[in-house]
């Protein structure tokens, strides 16, 4: 009976996916309704016939796999040759030890559990080798090629082939070494971006006009426009300069409340007599991306942090060297090797004249070496938000993409002495992270006491790497969580700890359950009571938030944000904020 239940869900979910390639009309509602609203119907329809190849099944691609599954892509390929280990368990949340013990191929182990997170995506499995000299003709069905980890002629090899083919394969290359991560994107020569930010077109109202070359536009009272130079607007119910109405005029901004149009001295215009609206017109643009291989040698780089100006260059450089030291050596550095380090400190100074006349980071170039067998799990999952985003906008058109280079890195882990012995591995599932941020700091991890408000879509994130981190897997660590919602379909869109079979159930039992699969000695209370002041009395007392080493906000709502960040200010406890509208975020960390 099981058997022809299984066979049964399965042929209604090969069903509903050829119902979609036929038709390109259907959308399940109830799943995508969220994501439809952001993305809108003509993206979910591309992205519902497009197949996606992921190559690297560590953190960084399972995290990738994860995302672009939930998106509702038509097939997800997971290519990699490697097995599991034990290394693998603290940054590959669908990996077991029993996946462990058996030594199975990470992507054959971790193909079913990520085919349950969407019905309608067919989800196989590659174990084809890679290498400078494979035919790549089995490329030609995807829209897009992803490689994490990889090493750079593989790189070289496959962003060629991509760009090779009519129309190109869009292509994307990341990477999480220790304390340190990259994104390349590369979408051809000629890649169109139907909508540029997502935004719904901004309208003003408009105060006056002027009759002259060029001629300008003031808004009502003075309010911010919102336009960029180069933006189209089309303008209706303007008083006597009526030519106006109707037509659309490419703006150049002069300050927030002023731009310019065409000229307006001529006879065909009229003087200005009051009223009007300007109505942003969305313009599709085309945006060229050039090959990896004139990237590395010229890279476009994305300032992420403006505290940290000279860090991408530098980031760029550090990896070129590492990259070069792994074709040459077959290995990355050993794990705290002052040989390791000055022999890719060598390598980075060979190269360094062609991207900076200043020289080269060399303590960062160290740091690299230190820990570049290391994974930092929030990097990956950080990381792979990131990369599936973009795989979303090179299928879709939707959003404008990475142009093309990113690089991040949290040196600031590094703070204060290093003891060399504290990064050393011990053979657990801890060693990656031991290998970022020391032994000491993994203990104090594992006896963190922290309460988190909320299991939804932020929270399942934030419980996944907990249990990758190892938060609260000794005694006197706990992680006590509150939700008092059940799970509903629409929520597991984007809620990946919840199965169909969850709907209904109580979200924090639930999410509790699902993160002691990734981590079994992790130590949780779920709870399902609201944090409000009808239980500030009773359950989350003044003497609840002291034995709290920190708190952290899951919320979908402004007021218990505002709530528990007055709760926390009053017991002196540390916040961490965070919040997602669309396809904006944003983080906080508040400390009293």
């Amino acid at each position: 009976f099981k058997l022809e239940s299984e066979k049964s869900k399965a042929e209604e979910s090969a069903a509903k996916r050829r119902k979609i390639d036929d038709m390109g009309e259907e959308i399940d509602d109830s799943l995508y309704s969220r994501q439809r609203y952001v993305l809108g119907d003509h993206a979910m329809h591309r992205m519902a016939r497009s197949s996606v190849f992921i190559s690297g099944l560590g953190g960084l691609g399972v995290e990738i796999a994860k995302n672009v599954i939930l998106a509702g892509v038509k097939s997800v390929t997971l290519h990699d040759v490697k097995k599991a280990s034990t290394w693998d368990l603290g940054t590959q949340f669908f990996l077991r030890e029993d996946d462990v013990a058996n030594e199975r191929s990470r992507a054959e182990a971790c193909c079913h559990r990520l085919a349950e997170l969407n019905p309608y995506v067919s989800v196989n499995v590659s174990t084809r080798e890679i290498d400078p000299s494979s035919d790549l003709d089995f490329l030609k069905e995807y829209q897009c090629v992803v490689l994490t980890d990889a090493s750079l002629d593989v790189q070289l090899k496959v962003n060629a082939y991509c760009r090779a083919q009519n129309p190109s394969i869009k292509f994307v290359a990341s990477s999480v070494r220790g304390l340190f991560c990259y994104a390349f994107c590369d979408f051809g020569d000629e890649f169109e971006v139907v909508d540029q930010d997502g935004e719904e077109p901004r309208e003003v109202f408009i105060s006056n006009i002027t009759k002259a070359s060029p001629g300008v536009v003031t808004t009502l009272d003075n309010k911010m426009h919102g336009y960029q130079s180069g933006d189209h607007v089309k303008f209706r119910e303007v008083k006597g300069m009526s030519s106006l109405n109707e037509t659309v005029h490419r703006i150049e901004v002069v300050s927030s409340h002023i731009f310019s149009i065409c000229d307006t001295s001529g006879e065909e215009f009229g003087a200005y007599d009051g009223g009007g609206i300007a109505v942003q017109v969305k313009t599709s643009k085309m945006q060229r991306f050039e090959s990896l291989e004139k990237q590395i040698e010229s890279p476009s780089l994305l300032t992420a942090d403006f505290a940290k100006m000279e860090k991408p260059l530098q980031c760029h450089l550090g990896f070129l060297a590492l990259q070069k030291f792994e074709q040459a050596s077959g290995r990355l550095p050993e794990v705290w090797s002052q040989t390791d380090a000055k022999e890719l400190v060598r390598v980075a100074k060979d190269l360094s004249p062609k991207y900076s006349s200043e020289g080269f980071n060399e303590g960062l170039v160290e740091t690299l070496a230190y820990t570049a067998r290391g994974c930092l799990a929030p990097f990956a999952a950080a990381l792979g938000g990131f990369v599936g985003q973009e795989v979303l906008k090179g299928l879709t058109g939707k959003f404008t993409p990475l142009n093309q280079w990113i690089y991040l890195d949290a040196l600031e882990l590094f703070d204060g002495e290093i003891s060399p012995d504290q990064f050393h591995p011990r053979n657990d599932r801890y060693d990656a992270l031991r290998i970022c941020i020391g032994n000491d700091f993994v203990q104090q991890l594992a006896k963190l006491r922290l309460f988190m408000i909320g299991c939804g879509a932020i929270g399942c994130e934030m419980m996944k790497n907990y249990a990758l981190l190892g938060v609260a897997t000794e005694a006197g660590g706990l992680i006590t969580i509150t939700d008092n919602d059940l799970i509903e379909k629409s929520n597991l869109n984007r809620q990946f700890l919840f199965r169909p079979h969850h709907i209904q159930q109580p979200k924090s039992t639930t999410a509790a359950a699902s993160t002691q699969e990734i981590n079994p000695s992790i130590r949780i209370d779920a709870q399902q009571h609201k944090v409000c002041p009808q239980t500030e009395s009773t359950m989350y007392t003044d003497a609840f938030f002291p034995g709290q080493d920190l708190v952290v906000n899951a919320l979908d709502n402004i007021e218990a944000r505002r709530y528990v960040d007055s709760r926390c200010v009053t017991n002196q406890r540390a916040l961490l904020e965070s919040g997602t509208m669309g396809a904006k975020g944003h983080v906080q960390v508040i400390v009293p």
